[in-house]
């Protein structure tokens, strides 16, 4: 849930950006911090483990408007998305308000994929949290690894493997060149602000 400074009038969200080692998550953010200078507010932080990082910063998103007179402050994680680091994973997704979850295009990393969804879905629980219930978006990375002749799922395969039973906004993309980025990024925070006005109504 959405830390509520009551003293500044401002709500203070989480979206966490979840998926295998080496699918985008980190490219997502440097291309968001890169382009939307106007609503990052201060530095992004990196905690680097060894071969995977953590990154997080604020960022503002303007034009979304407010939650019953307050504004709206979110920060963008990422979580390390090797093997060794559950724990980590675990621990960042603590207290989330919504999911972007990366998927790598490429068909070697098909299994790792769904190991990773089922992991996210898996510490999710621990926290008492649905998967069904959590603002969740998915992306489908380096879709620009086409042209270099590199073997890629098929959109439709990833959203049989990923998508099935979620049935979540997805999006083709390209961490690299940013193609689907802003459309990812703008639809999870669409979808959490909608989640946190009904928690506020509710509260």
């Amino acid at each position: 849930m959405a830390v509520v400074n009551i003293r500044n009038r401002e709500i203070e969200a989480k979206i966490v950006y979840y998926g295998c080692g080496r699918c985008g998550k980190t490219t997502n953010l440097e291309y968001i911090f890169k382009s939307y200078k106007k609503q990052v507010s201060g530095d992004m932080v990196s905690v680097t483990t060894e071969g995977d990082r953590t990154l997080f910063f604020d960022f503002l998103p303007l034009g979304l408007g407010k939650i019953l007179e307050f504004d709206v402050r979110v920060q963008l994680y990422t979580v390390p998305g090797q093997v060794q680091y559950s724990s980590t994973r675990k621990l960042v997704l603590k207290e989330v308000d919504g999911i972007v979850f990366v998927a790598d295009s490429l068909e070697i990393r098909r299994k790792k994929n769904m190991l990773s969804l089922k992991d996210m879905n898996d510490n999710l629980k621990k926290y008492g949290l649905s998967i069904f219930k959590i603002p969740l978006v998915m992306q489908f990375n380096k879709r620009d690894l086409t042209k270099q002749g590199l073997p890629l799922m098929s959109i439709d395969q990833m959203n049989k493997d990923l998508n099935h039973q979620l049935k979540v906004p997805a999006f083709p993309a390209s961490a690299v060149t940013g193609e689907g980025v802003g459309a990812t990024i703008k639809e999870c925070l669409k979808l959490t602000m909608i989640s946190l006005r009904k928690q506020m109504k509710q509260g």
